[in-house]
């Protein structure tokens, strides 16, 4: 599914189904259920603030919304690392989405930066 032309609710949209199967792989494969609900739900949550934000009441609700989104973003990095660390993810499959929530990151605090400086 594509959102026009609304890069950061594309790639955070894309990044949110990449963590679904991620959830699916470690239920599945790795029979790992604490740590994989953990990122299910901070690794969704990104696209979902994000998607909130389109709509919100002020600038002030669109930069919090905005500003959740890039600590949520935060979050999943930690659990990303933790799964990588303790062997759950290979290198490959870590480099791969830490390459995508850092492409994330980095348009979220442009975004947050841009809106403060706005406002």
């Amino acid at each position: 599914m594509e959102f026009a032309e609304n890069i950061i609710i594309n790639k955070s949209f894309n990044f949110a189904k990449r963590i679904v199967n991620l959830n699916k792989f470690l239920n599945k494969e790795k029979n790992e259920y604490i740590l994989s609900k953990q990122i299910l739900k901070s690794g969704t949550s990104i696209g979902a603030n994000v998607f909130e934000a389109q709509n919100a009441q002020s600038n002030a609700d669109f930069l919090s919304k905005m500003k959740i989104a890039l600590k949520e973003a935060t979050e999943t990095l930690y659990w990303l690392m933790l799964l990588h660390e303790t062997e759950y993810i290979n290198d490959s499959a870590f480099s791969d989405l830490k390459a995508d929530l850092d492409d994330i990151r980095n348009i979220l605090g442009s975004i947050c930066k841009t809106t403060e400086a706005n406002a």
